[in-house]
């Protein structure tokens, strides 16, 4: 059963979606405010959030980029604007999809399974010859292994699962570590070079591939 964040000011609403995802074997958790969604964001896994942009105190908008720092759970942003440059603002912010109110039930069930179908694990990644699988903790270039720490092991996983993305040191540290860590941006920086010079020691060209942002952060190039 799958497990949605249902968040919009009007409890009218909420109970609404809950009525239509129930009979579809979607586990609902329903919240009135912004601020207590993100908690549960914290504390709970979630495999979606359907989520209100015309909120008091704290946006749709801002509990998305929120939401952004830490966790990639898919988003539909549900409200009554329709307006472009609001839909192009949601997904520049990390939502997924976007749906208008009023809405057909049956588009918003195909829009939810299509994101659902798209969440596939990514338990093993393959680049020129370096394996990451996370089934096994495992990374190795030309079948050789690469000891790495949990934490360098997950970082590398995180950024060649995201070739592309860039990845600040706050956005690394609340993926890695958690939200509420006292891990400071050097320590971020630490591992990088911990994980270069493994990797790079093991023969692969890590330069060419986990790159700096100077300024801003880290990223994956395939």
């Amino acid at each position: 059963m799958n497990k949605v964040l249902l968040v919009d000011d009007e409890k009218r609403m909420l109970d609404l979606l809950a009525l239509y995802l129930q009979p579809y074997h979607f586990n609902c958790t329903k919240s009135l405010r912004a601020d207590v969604a993100l908690s549960y964001i914290e504390k709970e896994i979630f495999d979606i959030v359907l989520l209100d942009i015309m909120m008091p105190k704290m946006s749709g908008w801002e509990l998305c980029k929120a939401i952004r720092r830490v966790s990639d759970v898919p988003i539909i942003m549900v409200t009554a604007r329709d307006q472009h440059e609001d839909i192009v603002k949601g997904l520049k912010l990390g939502a997924d999809d976007y749906i208008t109110k009023p809405f057909n039930e049956d588009e918003l069930i195909a829009r939810i399974e299509a994101l659902l179908r798209r969440r596939i694990p990514v338990n093993h990644i393959e680049v020129h010859g370096l394996l990451w699988d996370e089934d096994h903790f495992k990374l190795s270039y030309k079948q050789q292994p690469i000891k790495l720490t949990p934490k360098e092991f997950a970082m590398i996983g995180l950024l060649m699962k995201k070739p592309e993305q860039v990845f600040s040191r706050e956005q690394l540290i609340e993926l890695i570590w958690g939200y509420h860590s006292n891990i400071e941006g050097r320590t971020v920086d630490s591992h990088v070079r911990n994980i270069r010079e493994k990797i790079r020691h093991a023969g692969f060209p890590i330069d060419e591939h986990f790159k700096t942002v100077w300024g801003v952060g880290y990223k994956w190039i395939n």
